[in-house]
């Protein structure tokens, strides 16, 4: 697998659970669902960058919102937490292929198979804000060879998709998590489902 270069050219982070970008790193999904955090200045989701860093978040995980097999998961990424932590480490970066409005359950349902979250969690997403659709962000996901940890400043805080990172990055190695096939090939599947 070619590796590359994350430059410091794309200067915003996306917020996302720490298990879920785990599940990213390690090839066990592809997608995010996201409705918007509650404090978005746009009132709802807007794919501010096609290309991004992920930062962790840890505070509204739970194991219940998530299919038995990936608890574990959890668990693991709970275990390195420190609330008291003045630094967030970037390991991943993605870069969103498509974005695809869903605004059914029976659309949500056959997309069942390609992520952790529980369907009444992936349902209650969907609900939120009802008259706005849920994005599924297809993500081609990178792991940085070198991850970085920046300081958490006020501006990172609260719940919110985007952050603009204050701090310029130096460039970073990023290494594929999916070779380009295995990655055409899970689009491919989701696609398949989203259509029968």
């Amino acid at each position: 697998m070619e590796s590359q270069s994350a430059t410091s050219s794309v200067p915003v982070a996306l917020k996302e659970w720490a298990v879920a970008i785990e599940a990213l790193l390690e090839g066990k999904q592809i997608m995010l669902l996201r409705k918007g955090g509650i404090v978005e200045e746009t009132r709802d989701f807007e794919l501010l960058s096609p290309a991004f860093y992920l930062m962790p978040t840890f505070e509204h995980q739970k194991k219940g919102l998530l299919k038995p097999h990936f608890q574990g998961m959890l668990d693991d990424t709970l275990s390195g937490w420190d609330p008291g932590n003045l630094n967030v480490t970037l390991r991943a970066y993605g870069e969103v292929t498509e974005d695809i409005e869903i605004r059914d359950q029976e659309t949500l349902d056959r997309l069942r198979d390609f992520h952790i979250w529980t369907d009444t969690f992936a349902e209650e997403r969907l609900k939120w804000k009802r008259n706005k659709p849920l994005h599924l962000l297809l993500v081609r996901m990178y792991r940085l060879e070198q991850p970085t940890d920046i300081p958490i400043k006020p501006a990172y805080t609260g719940c919110k998709s985007w952050v603009k990172l204050e701090d310029e990055l130096e460039m970073r190695t990023k290494i594929p998590v999916l070779g380009d096939s295995e990655f055409n090939l899970r689009v491919a599947q989701i696609k398949v489902a989203l259509e029968r």
